[in-house]
């Protein structure tokens, strides 16, 4: 089982842009599929993109869709978020996610660790 640690996070104005990295420890990173979520004040924590275990195959939420990128390295044992053109809406605690093989889930129950979380603000 993979150990998740959220970084990156921070204050940002509305139009910049972000880097969350999840560095995992643990064995065998390559054979999780990952993902990030994000939880606002008061929200529901939902799905913003899942990345395959050889990095090929992306998701993403709508509201990510052109302006976030996901990537991974499997060699550093750690997957990316970069945010471009962020909006106050994208204010949240980021948290990053993994599962065991199979396909990219957008629902929390399909993965079984999570991170921290790191806090994104996005002032207007």
């Amino acid at each position: 089982q993979v150990q998740l640690v959220e970084s990156g996070g921070g204050l940002v104005q509305t139009g910049g842009s972000l880097r969350l990295s999840c560095a995992a420890s643990g064995r065998a990173f390559s054979n999780y599929v990952m993902a990030w979520f994000r939880q606002a004040p008061g929200q529901e924590r939902q799905f913003v993109a899942g990345i395959t275990t050889s990095g090929r195959g992306t998701a993403y939420a709508d509201s990510a869709k052109g302006r976030f990128i996901i990537s991974r390295d499997n060699a550093k044992n750690t997957v990316y978020l970069q945010m471009n053109s962020l909006k106050p809406e994208d204010t949240a605690l980021y948290y990053c996610a993994a599962r065991s093989g199979g396909s990219i889930y957008s629902t929390l129950s399909s993965y079984g660790t999570w991170g921290q979380g790191t806090q994104v603000t996005v002032s207007s």
